[in-house]
């Protein structure tokens, strides 16, 4: 193994979630050998033979005991269990690499392991996949967290090194934050998916169509500006300090949907400190916005 770049390795894939198939495709595509995987669902199934044609379903022990790279790719509640399931069997063995995908967890979920002698790295992609093999690209233009036990230089090198033969950029997080480093994560992707379906919503029961045409523009450079130019980039009612249009919004997104109108009133307060603390909002303007806020409730 070279830390500057990993040699040709039996790759094993436990299991063949929407995750692990596309990494799997992506270590194939790097020349290594993907050698067995695992999965018994029909979308697993699906899956695997979509993104790794040919590569053996097999069970969980059998995968890893068949594999110099190991991907967990399970879900973080799963993943404790398994591997202490795994080094109870007597399946890893010193010299392996493990590694794993679970956003919140850093290196010491693979602590028994550790104990049989593996390299242990966790390596989580900051991105959302379907499982389809559009992913694979998907992943080329993303950032993955490396994390390695404090002072495990080797295993930092072999896993940033292995994200880079995946075509994406290694970031370095350090155990102590993975919890916080998913949340944001979490927070960011997941919850924007949440607030996109809901304007969608709106629209369409409104019967304004076709509801993400007409938004995909604005939504995108919304992001694109909050991105190139932080919170100096807020534009709306809340940030100009417009509560007429302010209370009208209230009012018909409470007639539309009351739970929806509460979601609202929260991320525009949140609108406000952020605007307030970019100099967009003066204290006066601050103080009739969430007053504004505070008497709709």
């Amino acid at each position: 193994m070279n830390a500057g770049r990993p040699a040709r390795l039996a790759v094993g894939v436990v299991s063949a979630g929407r995750v692990g198939v596309v990494l799997g495709a992506a270590l194939a595509a790097a020349d290594h050998h993907v050698v067995a995987t695992s999965g018994v669902s029909r979308a697993s199934v699906q899956r695997a033979e979509a993104l790794l044609p040919g590569v053996p379903l097999l069970p969980p022990d059998e995968v890893v005991t068949s594999s110099d790279l190991v991907v967990l790719a399970v879900p973080d509640d799963v993943l404790p269990g398994l591997v202490r399931g795994l080094a109870a069997a007597g399946c890893f063995r010193p010299g392996q690499i493990v590694t794993h995908t679970a956003g919140a967890s850093g290196v010491r979920v693979l602590a028994p392991a550790v104990e049989q002698g593996v390299l242990a790295v966790a390596l989580h992609p900051a991105m959302t996949f379907t499982g389809r093999p559009e992913d694979v690209q998907r992943l080329a233009s993303c950032c993955v967290a490396v994390t390695a036990a404090e002072g495990d230089e080797a295993a930092s090198s072999v896993g940033e090194a292995l994200v880079v033969e995946m075509n994406a950029e290694p970031v370095r997080v350090p155990e102590a934050v993975r919890p916080l480093y998913h949340a944001a994560l979490a927070h960011g992707a997941n919850h924007l998916m949440t607030l996109v379906r809901d304007c969608v919503d709106l629209l369409e029961n409104a019967g304004v169509r076709p509801a993400e045409r007409l938004v995909a523009p604005l939504l995108s450079a919304a992001l694109d500006n909050a991105l190139r130019h932080g919170d100096r980039a807020l534009t709306g009612p809340v940030a100009r300090g417009d509560t007429g249009t302010l209370r009208t919004h209230l009012d018909e997104i409470t007639a539309a949907d009351p739970d929806l109108a509460e979601s609202y009133r929260a991320l525009a307060s949140r609108t406000a400190g952020r605007a307030a603390a970019a100099g967009l909002l003066d204290d006066s303007a601050l103080d009739d916005v969430r007053k504004t806020l505070e008497e709709h409730r």
